[in-house]
């Protein structure tokens, strides 16, 4: 356990060595400070249609306030995959290019040791940035327009898994790949979830129920774009009628639930893709 802390300490570090913390803070703060402001100017631009909306029986604030919420965690999920992703993409095989594995793995940690080390200091940190700033926006939604989800802590939750489940994909790739490398194809393999939660929508809309299938299907082959989904039902769970409708036209209004069996399945994916990688990094050379 020592050895295993020292390893979640040295991440952190080499972390800030390469000044990935400090951009992604900037990055918060500047995103951050920028929802304050759209969802002040959301809400009260909403207030104007007041009457005529409450007349269609549409909630202006709650349709405001799920949308402009929608917008603060795709940002959130964003910008947590990027510290995911720059904190593992170069785990092994760019450490062990640089020279700083190999003694590592020898004595006193081993290689099973040192890649699990990896991933929980990546996901920790991750996970609790994720969560961090999604409170926040909950927050500043709050305060700024009065409206507050369904569901408050369950997405949040689901963010962290979100980006947990990336990092541990990111770590799977840099035993095979190089760092700029294994960066390309996670992130491709994240606009390519995202790219099909956005079929769902369009399927939904238009009733095309192949759409539908096929982003059904890429969320459980990528569990993180189904916790993504998932996170963003749980912010208007509660809301029906025309106010559910008119929230479901929206960006990201799309949302799916699914259901009891994605918690387990996402730990489980997320299990074998470490397997995997605690496999790969046994037989590799360095």
């Amino acid at each position: 356990m020592t050895g295993m802390a020292v390893i979640v300490g040295y991440t952190l570090r080499e972390a800030s060595r390469r000044r990935v913390l400090l951009v992604v803070l900037i990055l918060t703060a500047a995103f951050l400070a920028l929802y304050g402001l759209g969802a002040d100017r959301a809400f009260e631009e909403s207030s104007g249609f007041v009457t005529e909306a409450g007349e269609l029986g549409v909630e202006s604030q709650t349709l405001a306030g799920a949308t402009v919420l929608g917008l603060a965690m795709f940002a959130t999920l964003f910008l947590g995959v990027i510290l995911a992703v720059f904190l593992t993409l170069g785990a092994v095989r760019g450490d062990a290019e640089r020279g700083v594995l190999q003694p590592l793995v020898v004595r006193p940690l081993g290689r099973s040791t040192l890649l699990v080390a990896r991933y929980l200091g990546a996901a920790l940190v991750s996970g609790v940035y994720v969560a961090a700033v999604y409170a926040a926006a909950v927050g500043i939604t709050g305060a700024v327009g009065g409206w507050w989800p369904d569901r408050i802590v369950l997405p949040g939750v689901e963010l962290a898994g979100a980006v947990a489940i990336v990092a541990a994909i990111s770590l799977l790739g840099s035993v095979f790949l190089s760092a700029t490398a294994n960066g390309i194809a996670v992130f491709m393999l994240f606009g390519a979830g995202l790219t099909g939660g956005l079929l769902g929508q369009v399927g939904e809309a238009i009733g095309s129920e192949t759409l539908e299938d096929i982003a059904r299907i890429v969320s459980w082959v990528l569990p993180f774009e189904a916790l993504y989904q998932n996170a963003l039902s749980q912010i208007t769970a509660d809301t029906g009628g025309l106010t559910r409708l008119a929230i479901d036209l929206g960006p990201f209004g799309g949302a799916q639930s699914f259901g009891v069996w994605m918690a387990p399945w996402a730990l489980a994916f997320t299990a074998l893709v470490g397997g995997a990688a605690l496999a790969a990094f046994a037989r590799r050379d360095l």
